[in-house]
Order: structure tokens, then sequence, then C-alpha cells
């Protein structure tokens, strides 16, 4: 580092001493600074915040102290990654601030059920939430934005693989859970003229009331089948060209002010839009969906045309792979009707990754075994039916290269991308200012903060 910015950063060191912030009474200790990093301070309260969250979850394991010092560590990582965004001039813009705030409240929010969960548990409105989270988002996105720098150039070999698994002691090679791999046909009965009239005939309506001076919120809330933004009166949050369906983006981005869209059609139904902000190429609007929906007549043909599928393949007229082809009308026909598992990214599932409704067809099968059609929910919301194919079953083993080697490979590059982290720590931490609190002086750190 330049002599200049040590300097400059020894100076900082002394604008904020290792004081205590006190409340009426000056003898009382509220929070103190606990470490320099760069220009960036962490503070006791930043610990005790983090450690509380912690407690609050079941299973914790390790003495207060050790954790204390684990979520230290980790908060000295984040400052030295922020104090070289900073000295590399990384920015974020605010468009991107509110768009990656508003990913993480919807999120969030799911998890609690509704937005009204949310603000009791919390004791706070969605708004002071989303003012409080705005600094911390900004600077995750910049310490995120150094550590994919750091890493992006790490890549592992064959040889790398077999030597990493190698030198895992034989006594401590996880053990790996039965996993399937699953096929699939799909068929999605379509809806009659007569319900998409219907449906159309709904939304003019909401439309029609709200250019009449009805509350567009208040009616997304009463009649939106969004389930993600209907309870938000319909607000979607910041979304950049390419996020959402082209035919909905082709009209939302030609709105103006808060006027009212004529009906859009996607794939998950019919909306009304209308524009809350746009900031540059990103916009926040509110909408109401309505699906159509299928008949039951129509959803027993579906499983009946399944039903025959299935007695040609059995019957060895197709084989899975041609039927999908030839009948699927899912867009996975287009991978030989190969189920991916969101999680992993991979196609092969552990049982506690399935849908429970999948995992009771698929845990009766044989691997080649075809299920009895299934009624089920896409993505976008429709009902359908589908077939099931067990294409493979493993057997809970030990890990070893053969059955598990794209698992390994994994393992071994989180590795060596750890390794260059490391490295990457020793390095920064020699040229950067760093002070820490008598208080954690005693923390076993795994890197060498203070030279």
């Amino acid at each position: 580092m330049r002599k200049k910015n040590r300097i400059t950063l020894l100076l900082i060191s002394l604008v904020i001493p290792w004081i205590s912030l006190n409340a009426q009474d000056e003898d009382k200790v509220i929070d103190q600074v606990i470490a320099v990093v760069g220009g960036n301070i962490i503070l006791d309260s930043d610990i005790e915040s983090q450690y509380m969250q912690y407690r609050m979850q079941e299973g914790i394991k390790g003495s207060s102290s050790t954790i204390k010092c684990y979520m230290f560590e980790t908060m000295l990582y984040q400052k030295l990654l922020l104090n070289q965004a900073e000295l590399d001039s990384v920015e974020v813009s605010d468009v991107m601030v509110e768009s990656e705030m508003d990913r993480r409240l919807r999120h969030y929010i799911s998890l609690f059920g509704s937005q009204e969960k949310f603000e009791e548990f919390y004791k706070k409105s969605i708004f002071a939430f989303k003012e409080e989270l705005r600094e911390q988002v900004k600077e995750l996105m910049l310490v995120e934005n150094v550590q994919q720098s750091i890493t992006k150039d790490v890549n592992i070999t064959p040889s790398e693989v077999k030597s990493f698994f190698k030198d895992i002691p034989r006594d401590s090679l996880p053990f790996i859970n039965s996993e399937v791999e699953m096929l699939q046909i799909v068929k999605m009965p379509p809806v009659n003229p007569e319900e998409v009239e219907r449906v159309k005939n709904k939304l003019n309506e909401l439309r029609y009331r709200i250019l009449n001076g009805e509350n567009f919120a208040t009616l997304a809330i009463l009649y939106s089948e969004d389930p993600g933004s209907a309870k938000n009166g319909g607000e979607l949050g910041m979304y950049s060209r390419g996020d959402l369906y082209p035919e909905f983006e082709a009209v939302a981005f030609n709105l103006k002010d808060d006027k009212v869209s004529e009906l859009v059609e996607t794939e998950a139904g019919f909306h009304i839009i209308q524009l809350i902000q746009r900031r540059g190429e990103f916009i926040n609007v509110r909408h109401i969906l309505i699906r159509p929906k299928v008949s039951s007549m129509d959803l027993a043909r579906a499983k009946v045309k399944l039903d025959s599928i299935a007695n040609i393949i059995e019957d060895g007229k197709y084989t899975f792979d041609e039927a999908v082809v030839e009948f699927s009308d899912d867009p996975s026909k287009n991978n030989g009707g190969l189920l991916i598992n969101p999680m992993t990214g991979t196609s092969l599932f552990d049982a506690d990754q399935l849908d429970p409704k999948v995992f009771f067809v698929i845990d009766k099968l044989e691997v080649g075994d075809i299920s009895t059609p299934v009624q089920f929910q896409t993505q976008e919301g429709k009902d359908a039916y589908r077939i099931l194919y067990l294409k493979k079953r493993t057997e809970p083993h030990t890990a070893n290269l053969k059955q598990d080697y794209d698992k390994i490979q994994e393992w071994a590059l989180e590795q060596k991308k750890q390794e260059t982290i490391t490295n990457w720590i020793k390095e920064k931490a020699n040229e950067t200012y760093v002070k820490i609190n008598d208080k954690y002086k005693d923390c076993e750190f795994t890197n060498n903060w203070e030279n």
C-alpha cells in the first residue's frame, strides 16, 4: 500500500477512537467500536444483533464466545472486501440496490406468509425496514462484487479432483443418501373459450372501476391471483428488462405515470398493469392477475390421454424418450423430459428435495417404471397432469469418484476458492490498517488480521 493511504487510514483510526457511546447515564456503555478495517468500523452492537438472531434459530451449537468470534471474523472479512471495493472504485447504482432490496423483501415476506405477519414480527412497517436495509444491501452488493472478482478465474482439473478426494481420510468420507432421476410427460388441458371470455370481462370490469376512481392496490389485494404480489397491493418491486414475461414487459415499459394498461396475456394468465416508478431500465409496477381455469372435464380428458400414452409405451410402440417428444406439452420435452433440481441445478433429487406428492409416487416405483397420471400445478399456476418415469435411483453409499464425481468436483472447487480467498486476505490484511479491540484479542481467528 502507498504510504499516503496508510497515513490516511491511521488518521481515520484516530478520529474513531475506542470509545463508548453513552446514554443519559455516562457510565452505561451501550455500544463501542470493536474493529477498524481501512476506513470501515465494526460496532459491538453489530455482533450482538447477529448473535441474537442466531440464538432465535433452533439447534444452535457452540459457546457464545466461540460463535461471536466466528461472526466477528466474518465481519472483518466483509469490511476488508468493502475497503477493497472503495479502493477499486467499485460502484452499484441506486436502482440496482432498490431492485435487490425488493427481491430480498419478497423472499423474507414469503417466509412469513404475509406482509402483515412480517411487519408484526419486526414491529415496523415494510417501508421503515426498507430504509434500514438500504445501506446494508448496498454494502453487501459491493462486497459480493469484490469476492466474485477474487474467485472468478479459479478452475479445477480432473487431477486436482482426484488429489482432493485422495486426501480425504477414509473415515471422513461423506455418506450420500439415495437420489433419484426422473423424466416426465405433461398434458396441459386447453382452457375453453367461455372461461377466457369470463376472465377478460372480469379484468375489464376491474379496469373500469380503477379508471373511475377506485384504488388499484385495494382491488389487487381482493382479486389478484398472484400470491406473491396480491398481499402487497399487486406491487412487484424493481425489475429490469428480461426479468418478466416478454408480453408483460412490452406493455409495462411503455406505461406513463400511473396509467392503467389494457389487458395483457402471458403464460401466467391475463393482467392489467399500473406503473409505479421507472428508473432508467428498471421499473416498479403493480398488477392484477386472473388465471383462466381448466374445467374438471378437460382435466379428466388429460388424465385419460396420459393413461393411453403410458399404455403405448409399455406395449413397446414408443420409448419414453420418443413419447416425450411426441406428446409432452412442457418445455422439458426439449431436454428429454428430464426434471431439474432447482436447489442444485442437477437432475438428481434427494428425498427431502422432492415435493411430498412426487416423493409419494416415486417411492413406490422401480427403476424403469412409469407412474399413473398425477395432477400438479405448473410454475405458472396452471392445472395439469403428468406421468413420471423413474430413470435412476442410487443406493445410499459412501462417496466415491465413480458415482459422485460431480459432487466431489464441486467440493474440490469450493476448497480451491477458499484457499484463494485465504491468500487474498493474507495479502490485503498486510496492506490495510486493521485495529481490533482488546475485547476480541483472545479469539482464535482462522486468519492473521493484525500485523
